[in-house]
């Protein structure tokens, strides 16, 4: 996978919250006020989850503005939005979810290089809070060893 052309949207809390296992492209269905919002960048999705409804799977709770305040048909901010996936990948996440106890996370949004609007989710379990310290004292401890390298020589 190359990397995105332009991030509209990102969740930078998720990767501290959550031990990504494995992450997933899917296609997201929007109308065009929320695209033209995202491509001014004005997304939120750091309180977004992704979940099983019915036989599909939805990205609930992404704050997606309107774009502008005098439209004539407004549309809801945080609506339910459906995700384009393939039902092999579908019936993976689904299962995964509710068999392990994992959660989907949109770790962002993105256009492609035709355009598109896609979002990156992770197949995540949660972490501990005494996970969240290792992982801050490791990161800390790279940070130095990187400072005193580059002092050194």
């Amino acid at each position: 996978m190359s990397l995105p052309d332009r991030i509209a949207a990102q969740n930078r809390k998720a990767r501290h919250e959550f031990t990504i296992i494995d992450t997933v492209e899917a296609g997201i269905m929007l109308v065009g006020t929320e695209v033209k919002a995202l491509r001014a960048g004005k997304g939120n999705i750091s309180e977004a989850y992704a979940g099983p409804r019915g036989d599909e799977v939805w990205l609930f709770n992404a704050y997606i503005p309107e774009y502008q305040s005098r439209m004539p048909f407004p549309s809801d901010t945080r609506r339910p939005r459906k995700l384009l996936l393939h039902k092999r990948e579908m019936r993976k996440l689904a299962s995964a979810v509710a068999k392990d106890g994992m959660t989907l996370v949109p770790l962002d949004i993105h256009f492609t290089e035709r355009g598109m609007a896609k979002v990156l989710l992770g197949l995540a379990k949660g972490k501990k809070h005494h996970d969240k310290r290792e992982a801050d004292k490791k990161r800390d401890w790279e940070r130095e060893k990187s400072r005193v390298m580059r002092d050194k020589g």
